[in-house]
């Protein structure tokens, strides 16, 4: 368990070397220590709100030329990046992870990166997809064709083939819809109806896998734009059946990559610390606590949800109404366990991600997905351990380990459109945002829009150079506001 922690430079006790007596050296070494603690002091005082991986990578940048404090409504620091250690007896504990679990070196360069600089040691990880559908009268993976007819019965079922022949299909056309621009604003369940796809195909695999990546219901997948679907199963290689990215994992768990950046980060860490207000003025920005301490800053740096983000704003303007509020949340429950009966029903087409529907499913119903920790960590099998969302039978309770509470955000053509013009708000009245919602909500939005803010406020760079920095987030000039 984290500790509220606090690290202030200004607490920092120069010692003078003490082999010589000459009193103009001792002199010029104190007035030079006088000079670093007023640069220290003369630093711009920044308050970055929520430690995820977008504040926390804006905060660790930040700190390289401003002086920081980072505020965490929540015991410990890292968001989704929540580590969990599972006791065992007469055996080693485990780590395992419950939110942020995997990336790709093609897709997370940013990540990448900074797991480089930190040191971080990650391990190979699998990012199979499997359905359980009507409580397991349907049931396959996609991992391979011994998956695929894991279900013998799927063989002699025209449904079940319809839905092979249209994934072939979709998979082929999907990279060329991305050059249509008559489909920009075209919705992905208004393609899928308008070219006559099986049902088999939409509602047995694509609304479902669309459903367990963005966690959200399969029916408002629906609504998610064609152009980012297609895009995002473009670039991630989800459209070929070979030459797909390796997936990875950090060893010993998220938290490792977090305690890291703690390590380096001289600025204050204020855990279990919810902000309950934030008001620009000529004087700067005023954060104010639930606990009632008020604290001015130069500058803030909002790296909550945006729906949060709104909320803090006692004097939110019209167009951060306007943005901020265009994103809509879905709420998950994540439940740690060992309970084997929220997995498929055939364990031939157990895989890394097992979306499950019950009997008389419409697709509205919250998504239940389980994410089969042994198989995406490198995690002792002899210990079967599960991450479920929105668990839809009741898990046992003598195998419920832990749960937690997640959001998401819903990306339909209102939010979408919003987050083209989201960067037009940063630095006006010293406020600045970053979060995954500026991307497609995965670590490496959020870690691109974390350090896009930081290197505008502050001028500094991060430390490496990669291939299109901010690639996953729209980036407008911002000259005019700072």
């Amino acid at each position: 368990m984290w500790e509220k922690t606090k690290f202030n430079t200004s607490e920092i006790h120069w010692s003078l070397p003490c082999v010589t007596f000459d009193m103009k050296k001792m002199d010029l070494e104190v007035m030079d220590i006088s000079s670093r603690s007023r640069d220290r002091q003369a630093l711009r005082k920044v308050a970055v709100i929520g430690s995820g991986i977008s504040g926390l990578s804006a905060a660790w940048l930040l700190d390289k030329s401003c002086e920081v404090t980072l505020y965490e409504s929540d015991h410990r620091l890292g968001g989704h990046a929540n580590t969990v250690t599972v006791e065992r007896a007469d055996k080693a504990p485990i780590v395992v992870d419950t939110g942020f679990i995997v990336y790709n070196e093609k897709n997370y360069p940013n990540l990448v990166a900074l797991f480089a600089h930190l040191g971080v040691q990650t391990a190979a990880s699998d990012m199979s997809f499997a359905a359980s559908l009507g409580g397991g009268a349907l049931e396959y993976s996609g991992s391979d064709l011994a998956g695929l007819i894991g279900q013998k019965s799927n063989l002699f079922r025209p449904r079940f083939w319809k839905m092979v022949r249209d994934i072939m299909r979709f998979y082929k056309v999907a990279p060329d819809l991305l050059h249509d621009e008559s489909l920009r604003d075209v919705s992905l369940g208004a393609y899928l109806d308008r070219n006559n796809y099986s049902a088999g195909f939409v509602d047995d695999h694509l609304l479902p896998m669309g459903a367990a990546i963005w966690s959200m219901t399969a029916d408002d997948m629906r609504d998610y734009p064609l152009h980012a679907f297609i895009r995002f199963f473009v670039n991630h290689g989800l459209v070929q059946l070979s030459g797909r990215p390796q997936w990875r994992t950090v060893k010993g768990g998220s938290r490792e990559y977090v305690s890291r950046v703690l390590a380096e980060f001289r600025g204050t860490v204020r855990l279990s610390s919810p902000v309950a207000g934030i008001r620009r003025t000529r004087e700067g920005v005023t954060v104010v606590d639930r606990a009632g301490d008020v604290s001015v800053f130069d500058e803030v740096v909002i790296a909550t949800h945006a729906d949060d983000a709104l909320a803090l704003l006692t004097d939110a303007d019209d167009q951060e109404q306007a943005l901020l509020g265009a994103f809509d949340y879905t709420s998950n429950m994540a439940v740690l366990h060992s309970d084997e009966r929220l997995m498929p029903k055939r364990k031939a087409v157990w895989s890394s991600w097992n979306y499950l529907s019950e009997p008389g499913s419409r697709g509205t119903e919250a998504l239940c997905v389980t994410y089969w920790m042994n198989k995406l960590q490198p995690i002792d099998p002899a210990t079967p351990l599960f991450v479920t969302l929105n668990p839809s039978r009741a898990v046992d309770p003598a195998k419920v380990i832990q749960s937690f509470d997640y959001a998401h955000p819903l990306f339909d053509a209102k939010a979408m459109a919003a987050q083209k013009k989201l960067w037009s708000l940063q630095g006006r009245r010293n406020t600045w945002f970053c979060g995954a919602h500026f991307g497609s909500g995965f670590h490496e939005d959020g870690i691109q829009s974390g350090l896009a803010v930081a290197e505008a406020l502050s001028g500094v760079k991060r430390p490496w150079t990669v291939e299109n920095e901010s690639s996953r987030i729209f980036l407008s000039t911002i000259e005019e506001h700072v």
